[in-house]
C-alpha cells in the first residue's frame, strides 16, 4: 500500500512540477510580481499581498490591519462603495480578503479572460481609497461585534487570547489579530488614513496570478495599472526577538462554558528565525508524530488508548516572520480530571525527548505530511497563498519546491534533539479553561455586514 501510495505522490508532484512554471518580476515602483502557469481549467486567482498584518501594529492601534481591509471595499475615487464587488461578481468571480499577524491580502478567483478587470480594481484601491467616515463609523461596529462572536463569546477564543498575551514578553504576537476592544473603541478613521499611506504602496506589495495566463500579459497588465502607482517611504522595521523565558508561565481563564480546556506552548523558532536551518522541519515532523491522523500518539494513547482525552492536538507554524510557538491542546474525557490531561500530554513530550521515534514511524508521519502537502497545491489558490505567503514573511517561493526534500532528510536524531532544545518546562507557557455554569438564555450574535475572514 504504501508503495503505491508513493507512487501515485511521485505521479501528481511531477505533473505538479511539469505546470509550476513560475515567472517574477520587479515594477520600477519596487512591487514584485509572480506568475506561475497552471493551464488545467479557464480559471486564474489574483493575490495582492501586503507586507503589513497585526504583528506592525504598536500599542494602542491593535486591529487597524484588519479594519483597514474592511474599509478596502468601501470606495475609492473611482468606484463607490459596494462596487468593487459587485463588479467582480457580475464577471462570474469571486473576491475576498484576510488579514493574518504578519500579512493582508486581498484575492479574486475568475475565469482567466477576467485577469483586467481585477488587475485595475486592486491597483485602483491600493492607493486612491476614500475612507469615507460614515462607512468607517458602520464597518468599527462590525469589527466589534465580530471580535464578540470570535472571542467574547468564545470560550477557547478568550483562552488562546489570554495565553497569548501571557506567553510574549516582547513579540506583538501577543496582540490579538482583530484588535483589543479598547483600542477599537478609541479607533478613528483618521488612523486608519495614516496606516493605508504609510503600508499600502507598489513597493510593500507582491501580486501573485496562479491560472491559466500567459506570463508576459501577466507582466504587462501589471505595469499598466501597478506601474504608475507611486513607490512610498515604508517605515524599516527594528528586529524583533523575545527573551528567553526563565520558567514554566501559568494562568487559569474563568468563563462560562461546556467543557475545560488546556492549551500548552513551547517558544519555538521559524524558518526565518532558526539558528539550524533544519530544526522547523523537524518540529513539523514531531508534530506530525503526535497529531498526524488516526494513528498519531495523541490518538492512538490518548484518546483511544487511555482514554483521558476527548481531544487532544499539536500544532505549528515554520513560516512566520517573528518565532512563535509549538501548540499542544486538549479536552479531558468526561470523568477525567485537568490534571490527568496535562499529566499524560506532558508524558508523550518527555517521551519524545528521551526515546528516537522509530525509522518506521517516522516515515509513516512523513508520507502523510507530503501527502498532504502535495495534494493541498493541486488547488490553484493554494498555490497562490503558498507563493504569497513565503514572499511575504520574508522567505523565498523557491521554498515551496524544497519542502518536500527537507522533510525527507529529517532523521529521528533529528526530531530528538529539537525537542530536548524547545520542548522543556522551563520554555512552557500553560494556561487552563475552569468552566462557569453557561448562560443558556443569553441570545446568540450574529455579525451583520461581516464578511472577511481573519
Amino acid at each position: 500500500m504504501r508503495l503505491i501510495l508513493s507512487a501515485a505522490l511521485l505521479l501528481l508532484s511531477s505533473s505538479l512540477l511539469a505546470e509550476s512554471r513560475v515567472h517574477e518580476t520587479v515594477l520600477e515602483n519596487g512591487m514584485k510580481v509572480i506568475v506561475k502557469e497552471d493551464h488545467r481549467a479557464p480559471i486564474m486567482v489574483s493575490q495582492v499581498w501586503y507586507k503589513v498584518g497585526a504583528s506592525y501594529e504598536p500599542d494602542g492601534i491593535t486591529g487597524i490591519s484588519h479594519a483597514l481591509e474592511h474599509m478596502m471595499f468601501k470606495g475609492t475615487k473611482a468606484h463607490k462603495p459596494g462596487e468593487f464587488s459587485r463588479i467582480i461578481a457580475q464577471n462570474g468571480g469571486s473576491e475576498n480578503a484576510f488579514t493574518g499577524r504578519d500579512y493582508t491580502a486581498y484575492f479574486q478567483t475568475m475565469s482567466s479572460d477576467r485577469l483586467e478587470i481585477a488587475m485595475e480594481l486592486e491597483a485602483d484601491r491600493m492607493r486612491f481609497l476614500t475612507l469615507p467616515a460614515e462607512e468607517f463609523a458602520k464597518e468599527i461596529e462590525v469589527v466589534k461585534e465580530e471580535r464578540r462572536l470570535r472571542t467574547e463569546d468564545k470560550p477557547t477564543g478568550q483562552v488562546y487570547e489570554h495565553f497569548s498575551a501571557l506567553a510574549y514578553r516582547s513579540l506583538p504576537y501577543a496582540n490579538p489579530v482583530i484588535g483589543w476592544m479598547n483600542d477599537l473603541e478609541h479607533m478613528q478613521v483618521e488612523d486608519l488614513s495614516d496606516w493605508y499611506r504609510l503600508w499600502y504602496a507598489p513597493n510593500n506589495a507582491t501580486l501573485v496570478v496562479v491560472g491559466d495566463v500567459n506570463p508576459q500579459d501577466v507582466f504587462k497588465l501589471a505595469e499598466k495599472y501597478f506601474g504608475p502607482l507611486k513607490r512610498e517611504a515604508i517605515p524599516k522595521l527594528k528586529p524583533l526577538r523575545e527573551p528567553e523565558q526563565k520558567g514554566e508561565a501559568r494562568s487559569v481563564v474563568k468563563v462560562p462554558a461546556n467543557e475545560p480546556y488546556l492549551i500548552m506552548g513551547y517558544k519555538t523558532p521559524a524558518l526565518t528565525t532558526a539558528e539550524k536551518s533544519w530544526e522547523p522541519y523537524a518540529l513539523e515532523m514531531l508534530v506530525a508524530v503526535l497529531d498526524g491522523g488516526n494513528s498519531a500518539r495523541f490518538s492512538r494513547r490518548l484518546v483511544r488508548g487511555s482514554e483521558v482525552a476527548v481531544s487532544a492536538g499539536a500544532e505549528y507554524n515554520a513560516f512566520t516572520r517573528l518565532p512563535g510557538m509549538l501548540l499542544i491542546d486538549g479536552t479531558p474525557a468526561q470523568g477525567r480530571t485537568m490534571d490527568e490531561l496535562e499529566k499524560a500530554l506532558r508524558q508523550e513530550i518527555a517521551r519524545l525527548r528521551s526515546e528516537l521515534v522509530t525509522e518506521e514511524e517516522l516515515e509513516r508521519v512523513r508520507t502523510q505530511v507530503i501527502a498532504s502537502k502535495v495534494f493541498e497545491l493541486d488547488s490553484v489558490f493554494n498555490q497562490a497563498m503558498e507563493i504569497g505567503m513565503l514572499e511575504t514573511v520574508g522567505l523565498d517561493w523557491r521554498l515551496i519546491d524544497q519542502y518536500v526534500t527537507a522533510l525527507k532528510q529529517i532523521t529521528p536524531e533529528q526530531v530528538r534533539e529539537v525537542a530536548e532544545r524547545y520542548l522543556v518546562d522551563d520554555n512552557l507557557t500553560v494556561t487552563q479553561l475552569v468552566p462557569l455554569p453557561m448562560d443558556n438564555t443569553k441570545p446568540q450574535r450574529r455579525i451583520k455586514g461581516g464578511r472577511h475572514d481573519i
